[in-house]
C-alpha cells in the first residue's frame, strides 16, 4: 500500500510540465521562426514567452485554490458555475484523446523513418497500439512507476538539447544575426511569426489537472508552472540562437535544423544524437498524456458529469477504467486516422481553456478575497487582462473551420450535460469535496 502514498514532487512536476510543452517542435522551431522573421525571430521568441507566462501565472494563481483533479474544469466550474465547467471540462478530454491518437502515430511515423523496417502502414498501427496501451498499463500501476519514466524520458530528451547549446555556443558565427531584422519584410510576417511560435509555449495547462497526485499542490503547482515555463523560454531562446548562429540563412529550408546544425559541429554522430533525442522527445510527450486524459476524465465523473464508473480507482489510487477506456478510444482514432480532421477542435478548446481561467482570477480575487492563498499576481488585474487579451487575439485568427469545429464540439456533448442536471435536481449527484 506504499505505492499510494507516492506522488509527484516539485521537481517531478516541473519535469512534467517540460514534458508536456516540448515535443517534436522543438526540433522544427529554429526553421519556421526564422524564415518568418530572419534573426529577428528570437525577440518575437520572447514577446511569446511573456504572453505564455502571462496565461501561465493566471493558472498558477488559480491552480493555488485546488488540490483536487481537473485544473481548468474546476477553475471555470467554481467561477461560472456547473455549464462552463462541463463544457471546458469534456471539451479538454474530447481533445486530449484527439491529440493522444496523433502524438501515438506521430512517435510510430518517426519511429519507422529511423528504421524502414517499422515504416508499413500496419507496424505503424502496431507501434501506436503498443505505445498506448503499454504507458496506460504504466499508468495503472500506480503513482510511483509513471513518476520516474517520465522523469527518465524528461531528462532523456533533454539531454541531446543540452549537449547542442553546449557544444554549439563555440560555433556561432556572429554576421549570421546581421541584418537582425531583415530589410524586405511580407505585410503581417510579425503577427504571423508570433501566432506560429506562440503554440510552442502552450502545454503548461496540462499539468494542473494532476493535482491530487502532486505533494503540496497549492503550493507545488503554481511553483511549478512558473518554473516549467522559465525553464522552456530559456531552452527555446538558447535553440533557436544557437540554430541561427551555425546555420545562417540555411535556416530558413532546413527541415531538420538542429540534426543539420549538430552534424555540422559533431559530425554525423551529432545527427543521430539528435534524432535518439526526437524519438525520446515523442515518447515522453506520449508519457505525458497517458498521466494527463485519465485525470481529466475521472474529476468529470468524480462530479458526475460523466459516468461514475469512469471514477474507480486501484486500491493504490489509480484511475483504471478511465484509463482503459481513453486507451481504446485513442487507438480506434489512431487507426482511423480521423484525427487528422478532429484536431481542428483543439486549435479552439485550447483558448477556451485558457479564457475562462484568466477570468476565474478576476473572479476569485473578489469571491474568495479572504480565503488563503499560495500565489498572488502582481500587479493588480493588469496581467490576467494582458492574458485574457492574448486568447481573444489567438481565437480572433482561428480559421473560420476551425472555429465551427469548435462550436460543433460544444454541442455535440451538450446532451448529457442535461442528464447530469436532472440528476443533480433529483438529489441523485454527490459532488467531491474541495
Amino acid at each position: 500500500m506504499t505505492e499510494k502514498k507516492e506522488k509527484f514532487g516539485l521537481f517531478s512536476i516541473v519535469l512534467l510540465g517540460i514534458n508536456s510543452i516540448i515535443g517534436t517542435g522543438i526540433f522544427l522551431l529554429p526553421n519556421r521562426a526564422y524564415a518568418l522573421m530572419g534573426p529577428a525571430s528570437l525577440g518575437i521568441l520572447l514577446f511569446d514567452a511573456f504572453l505564455a507566462g502571462a496565461l501561465a501565472l493566471c493558472f498558477a494563481e488559480a491552480a493555488g485554490f485546488f488540490s483536487r483533479n481537473g485544473g481548468p474544469y474546476l477553475y471555470a466550474k467554481a467561477a461560472f458555475g456547473d455549464f462552463w465547467g462541463y463544457e471546458i471540462g469534456v471539451l479538454k478530454l474530447v481533445v486530449t484523446i484527439i491529440a493522444w491518437a496523433a502524438m501515438a502515430v506521430g512517435f510510430a511515423t518517426a519511429l519507422g523513418a529511423a528504421f524502414p523496417a517499422f515504416s508499413g502502414e500496419q507496424a505503424k498501427d502496431i507501434i501506436a497500439a503498443v505505445l498506448i496501451g503499454g504507458l496506460s498499463a504504466l499508468n495503472i500501476a500506480g503513482v510511483k512507476t509513471t513518476k520516474y519514466l517520465n522523469n527518465i524520458l524528461t531528462v532523456s530528451k533533454l539531454v541531446p538539447l543540452v549537449l547542442f547549446i553546449a557544444l554549439g555556443i563555440f560555433f556561432l558565427n556572429g554576421s549570421n544575426f546581421t541584418p537582425f531584422v531583415p530589410v524586405h519584410l511580407e505585410e503581417g510576417a510579425f503577427a504571423n511569426a508570433a501566432i506560429t511560435m506562440f503554440f510552442a509555449f502552450t502545454g503548461f495547462e496540462a499539468i494542473a489537472v494532476g493535482a491530487e497526485d502532486f505533494k503540496d499542490p497549492k503550493k507545488n503547482l503554481p511553483r511549478g508552472i512558473i518554473l516549467t515555463m522559465l525553464l522552456v523560454t530559456v531552452i527555446y531562446m538558447l535553440v533557436v540562437a544557437i540554430s541561427i548562429g551555425i546555420l545562417g540563412p540555411d535556416l530558413a529550408a532546413d527541415k531538420a535544423p538542429i540534426q543539420t546544425a549538430f552534424g555540422r559541429i559533431v559530425g554525423p554522430v551529432g545527427a543521430y544524437i539528435i534524432l535518439v533525442g526526437t524519438l525520446f522527445s515523442m515518447g515522453g510527450i506520449n508519457m505525458a498524456e497517458a498521466f494527463i486524459a485519465p485525470r481529466a476524465c475521472t474529476s468529470l465523473s468524480e462530479d458526475g458529469m460523466l459516468p461514475e464508473i469512469l471514477a474507480k480507482r486501484t486500491p493504490w489510487g489509480t484511475p483504471y477504467v478511465a484509463s482503459i477506456v481513453i486507451a481504446i478510444l485513442s487507438i480506434a482514432l489512431a487507426w482511423s486516422g480521423s484525427f487528422t480532421t478532429l484536431a481542428a477542435i483543439s486549435a479552439v478548446s485550447r483558448f477556451t481553456q485558457y479564457l475562462p481561467t484568466c477570468l476565474a482570477v478576476i473572479v476569485f480575487r473578489k469571491k474568495w478575497a479572504d480565503r488563503p492563498r499560495t500565489y498572488k499576481i502582481p500587479g493588480g488585474i493588469t496581467i490576467p487582462v494582458i492574458a485574457i487579451v492574448t486568447s481573444l487575439w489567438m481565437l480572433s485568427n482561428a480559421k473560420p473551420m476551425q472555429l465551427v469545429w469548435g462550436l460543433g464540439g460544444c454541442l455535440v456533448i451538450l446532451p448529457y450535460y442535461f442528464v447530469y442536471a436532472s440528476k443533480k435536481k433529483r438529489g441523485l449527484i454527490k459532488e467531491k469535496e474541495e
